[in-house]
C-alpha cells in the first residue's frame, strides 16, 4: 500500500528522533560534560560564527552562475517576485543544489539518447544540446521557457523515437519540452531554514545533526537578507581549531567506540560496485539523500575508492567522459579522472575502528571531505562510514522539549518537506 503523504512527512521528523536516541543511548562521556557543552553552545549566539565564503543569497539564474564558476555546491535563493518584503518564508525558494541540476541535465539527455543509435549525427546533436543546456544554466539562463528551449533538440529527437511518448513527457517535441521544462524546478532544492543573529549555536548544530541539514543560513531579525550560511564543514573545520581546549581535548581523546561510532552498521552502508556505471552512482546517492559512496570490489567490498557527489561535475568538465556517459563505469570515471593532472578524484580517506575522534575530525578538516570509512584492515571491507553530521552529534544532545520551543508551525512545516 503506498504511503500517504502525512505518513512520509512524519516519518522524516521520526527518522531524525531515531537517529538522534541512537547517538545519545551509545555516548559513553560523563552527562555533566554533555550539559556543560551543550548550554554554553546555548549562550553563544550565531552572529559569533566566522563568516563562511560565498554565504550570500540571490536568485536563481545568479546562483547556478556563481556555483559554476566558484564551484560551491549549493546556495540559498531569492524569490525574485517576492518583492522586498520582510517575510524570509516568501523571499526564499530554498537553497538550490548544483549536483541536482547536473543530474537532471544528464538524466534528460539520457532520456533523449536512447532513442537513437550513438553512432548517428543525431545523437551528437542531442550530445552538444546537452552539454549547451548546461552551459546556458551555467550563465544564468534558467527560466522554464529557457530551459525548455535549450531541450528542444534533444527531446524533439527522443519524441521522434517515440521514448518521450512511452515516459509519458507528452507526444510531441513543445508538449515534451515544456514538461522537461517544468520538471527543472522539482525537487531541487533542499529547504530554506534560517537562525536568527542573535539564535544560538545550539539551534545550528542541532539542524546541521539531528535534522540532516548540510547548510544554514544566518539572518538578522526583521532584516531576511542572509548574513551567513553556516556549513557541516565550516563547523568541523571550526572543531579542528579548537584543539588545545580542555572540552575539546577531553572528547577528541575519545577513541570511537566510546563515542558509539561508527552508528550505522555495516550492513546499513550504502556501496557501489567499480564495476558498475557511474550514472547509477549518483542516482544512488540521490535516491538516498547521501554525499558520497565508497567505490568497492568483490564479495568482501574491500574498498578501492571513493565517489563524491560533487564529482558528477567532470561528466561535464572531460569531454571522454561526458560522450560516453551511459556506459561508462565507476571504475572507468576513476582512471580517467586520476589521468589528468589537477582533476584528481579524492582517494578513500579510512580509519580503523579503534582510532580516536580528533583523528578523524583533523581527516575531516585537513583533507576537506565529508565522511571517513571505517575499516578493520587494509584487505577487509568497509564496516562503516563516519560524517560529518555523525561528528557534530558527538558534542550536543537536545535539551526536552528545546523543538517545541524553538521551532514555531512554520519551520516544522519546513523541515518536514
Amino acid at each position: 500500500m503506498a504511503e500517504s503523504k502525512d505518513d512520509k512527512d512524519n516519518s522524516k521528523l521520526a527518522s531524525c528522533d531515531a537517529y538522534f536516541e541512537t547517538v545519545q543511548a551509545r555516548k559513553k562521556l560523563p552527562h555533566s560534560l554533555q550539559e556543560t557543552l551543550t548550554s554554553a553552545f546555548g549562550r553563544i549566539p550565531a552572529s559569533s560564527f566566522p563568516k563562511v565564503p560565498g554565504g550570500k543569497d540571490t536568485t536563481v539564474c545568479h546562483a547556478v552562475k556563481v556555483l559554476s564558476e566558484c564551484n560551491i555546491m549549493s546556495a540559498p535563493v531569492r524569490n525574485p517576485d517576492a518583492g522586498d518584503g520582510l517575510d524570509w518564508k516568501k523571499r526564499y525558494l530554498g537553497i538550490i543544489d548544483y549536483a541536482a541540476i547536473i543530474l537532471w541535465v544528464l538524466e534528460s539527455a539520457e532520456l533523449a539518447a536512447v532513442a537513437i543509435s550513438a553512432s548517428t549525427a543525431t545523437a551528437a546533436g542531442i550530445g552538444a544540446g546537452a552539454v549547451g543546456a548546461i552551459g546556458a544554466v551555467a550563465l544564468g539562463v534558467t527560466g522554464p521557457a529557457a530551459i525548455a528551449g535549450l531541450t528542444a533538440a534533444a527531446v524533439g529527437a527522443a519524441v521522434a523515437g517515440g521514448v518521450a511518448a512511452d515516459r509519458g513527457v507528452g507526444k510531441d517535441a513543445p508538449t515534451a519540452v515544456d514538461s522537461l521544462g517544468n520538471d527543472f524546478y522539482k525537487d531541487r532544492w533542499a529547504p530554506f531554514l534560517p537562525v536568527a543573529t542573535d539564535g544560538s549555536m545550539l539551534s545550528v548544530l542541532l539542524l546541521l545533526s539531528k535534522y540532516r541539514l548540510r547548510n544554514v543560513p544566518v539572518i538578522e531579525p526583521g532584516k531576511p537578507d542572509v548574513k551567513n550560511f553556516i556549513t557541516q564543514s565550516a563547523v568541523v573545520q571550526g572543531l579542528e581549531g579548537c584543539k588545545g581546549r580542555d572540552w575539546f581535548d577531553c572528547i577528541a581523546a575519545c577513541p570511537l567506540s566510546d563515542l558509539g561510532l561508527p552508528f550505522m552498521s555495516p550492513d546499513k552502508v550504502i556501496c557501489i560496485q567499480s564495476d558498475e556505471l557511474i550514472l547509477e552512482a549518483f542516482k544512488l546517492m540521490r535516491d538516498n539523500e547521501i554525499g558520497g559512496l565508497p567505490v568497492v570490489e568483490g564479495p568482501k567490498r574491500k574498498i578501492v575508492g571513493n565517489i563524491s557527489i560533487r564529482d558528477i561535475r567532470f561528466l561535464l568538465l572531460k569531454r571522454e567522459l561526458f560522450n560516453n556517459f551511459r556506459q561508462l563505469t565507476v571504475k572507468d570515471f576513476m582512471m580517467t579522472i586520476s589521468s589528468h593532472e589537477n582533476s584528481k578524484v579524492m582517494p578513500p580517506i579510512t580509519c580503523k575502528s579503534d582510532a580516536t575522534l580528533g583523528s578523524v575530525i583533523h581527516h575531516l578538516a585537513s583533507k576537506s571531505v565529508h565522511r571517513i570509512y571505517v575499516v578493520e584492515n587494509q584487505d577487509d571491507g568497509v564496516v562503516g562510514v563516519i560524517t560529518l553530521r555523525d561528528v557534530i552529534s558527538c558534542f550536543i544532545y537536545e535539551p526536552p522539549n528545546l523543538f517545541d520551543v524553538y521551532f514555531d508551525s512554520s519551520i516544522k512545516e519546513v523541515l518536514e518537506k
